[in-house]
């Protein structure tokens, strides 16, 4: 189903406003951190999204969440504006583990780096 050649619009779907202040002053303040994640509806990545998203809430129930319908094949999430994972780079979805890793460094000021781990799309019977 994935091989629909013409690219979704993208609405989007949002869960919070766009800031990247950060909440509270001084050394060790947590950062506020945005997440978005652009996934392909006709390729069924919702679902993914909504589990992905449910874990990310579990864990940091302050996060800002928030989806927008991408190009054919996509799930790309981005962590205050920079791009953390590619399923068009990587091929697979990300594991919880370590964007729940990436949101921790975002919320303590450290640099991201790019998530290359990654679960396969699917599963062939």
């Amino acid at each position: 189903m994935c091989q629909r050649p013409e690219a979704a619009g993208p609405a989007a779907m949002g869960d919070g406003a766009d800031t990247g202040t950060e909440t509270g002053a001084g050394a060790g303040a947590e950062r506020r951190v945005r997440i978005v994640v652009e996934y392909c509806e006709p390729c069924g990545f919702e679902p993914t999204y909504q589990e992905l998203a449910s874990a990310v809430r579990e864990e940091y129930p302050d996060i800002e969440i928030e989806s927008r319908l991408g190009g054919t094949g996509a799930f790309e999430i981005e962590i205050n504006g920079q791009l953390v994972f590619s399923k068009l780079e990587n091929g697979g979805f990300p594991y919880e583990k370590d964007l729940i890793e990436a949101i921790r460094r975002a919320r303590n000021g450290e640099p991201l780096e790019k998530i290359t781990n990654s679960r396969p799309p699917c599963t062939i019977l």
